[in-house]
């Protein structure tokens, strides 16, 4: 039996925020102090680290739950399934629907149950949740689909993977710059056809890591709101990502049948392109090799991070030949992974 991925939608949401529309921006230390470099440097020496030059915000109409419909829809439409049909629909993500403007996130009822009610579906067999596992959400929610698959408890599920994360930023934060939103949605179902999980592999580091990734203050002490915002341990994350994703990658690969030689392309959550290289570099090492310049598709440069909608969005467009210089056919072996929030850490190996 195969169990794999027959379409894949994604919501690229229109508005696009440049650098350069950060220069006016006052960044602080996080103790409230004022950061002695001028906007301009800031923002060099993020590009330069992040690989970031644009990223996009959804409209203020859109929230997650409404954007993540619109990138189920063009994975049903894709699939070429009747959405009455699908057993599971698994939401990944990490703030609920934050309306623009509003410091309060919303996840009752479950985004998940609030896709279901967007497209219409009347089966009450149709089961929706949602799961918060940090950046690697989506990847987890189709180990879970592929879990409930194989043991013959659903036979299509719909996995999606969305964030609005411009709407919980802290702006005098300058990591408040990586952040963008965006929505991916796969559709996983037993199929004929080529495609097929090979092996997945994932972890959860939270004896000292837990709080790498974590919900705190505003920098600026003068914020009386009391409102919370995405907040970061750069350094540590970077150290923990290239120390144990290398590692749970091969372990993956190790177990999937397939060699390393056999991979054509590794579909990384795009958070870093600086990180993200070392952690493919680093895997490839670990075989005694090095890394192929082609391997690994990025779009972080525009896009940005959009947290568990980045993988899922990347794929849809390799898949669908929108990224330039990167194709994927029938039978290619591909990695997914991902690192995030937790610390969690995924990976799949598949054959496409």
């Amino acid at each position: 039996m195969h169990i794999g991925i027959t379409g894949t939608g994604c919501y690229i949401p229109t508005t696009t925020k440049l650098n350069s529309d950060f220069n006016n921006h006052t960044f602080l230390n996080t103790d409230g102090t004022l950061i002695a470099n001028s906007s301009e440097i800031i923002i060099e020496k993020f590009k330069k680290i992040t690989g970031i030059a644009e990223r996009r915000y959804a409209k203020k109409e859109l929230n997650t739950s409404d954007i993540a419909f619109l990138a189920a829809e063009r994975a049903i439409t894709d699939a070429n399934i009747d959405k009455e049909s699908i057993d599971y629909i698994i939401f990944a993500h990490n703030f609920g629907d934050v309306t623009s403007g509003q410091p309060q996130g919303d996840s009752l009822p479950s985004l998940a149950s609030k896709v279901k009610h967007l497209l219409q579906i009347k089966n009450p067999s149709c089961v929706a949740y949602d799961i918060l596992f940090g950046c690697p959400g989506w990847l987890e929610g189709i180990i879970q689909a592929y879990a409930f698959i194989k043991a013959g408890l659903a036979k299509k599920c719909l996995i999606i993977g969305a964030e609005t994360l411009s709407r919980v930023i802290d702006p005098y934060d300058r990591d408040s710059m990586i952040y963008s939103d965006g929505a991916g949605a796969t559709i996983l179902e037993e199929t004929n056809a080529t495609g097929n999980i090979l092996a997945h592999n994932s972890a959860t580091y939270a004896h000292t890591e837990a709080n790498y990734i974590f919900f705190g203050e505003s920098y600026n002490k003068k914020e009386n709101n009391n409102t919370k915002y995405i907040k970061m341990h750069g350094r540590k994350i970077y150290e923990f990502a290239v120390t144990n994703v290398p590692q749970a990658m091969k372990n993956c690969m190790d177990k999937s049948g397939v060699t390393i030689n056999d991979v054509k392309k590794i579909f990384i959550h795009q958070a870093n392109e600086k990180m993200d290289e070392a952690i493919v570099s680093r895997f490839y090492k670990l075989y005694n090799k090095t890394m192929p310049t082609d391997i690994m598709p990025m779009n972080i440069y525009k896009l940005g991070n959009s947290s568990v909608a980045t993988v899922p969005t990347l794929f849809d467009l390799v898949r669908k030949g929108k990224l330039e210089n990167h194709t994927i056919k029938k039978g290619d072996v591909v990695i997914f992974a991902s690192v995030g929030a937790g610390m969690n850490i995924n990976a799949v190996v598949y054959k496409y």
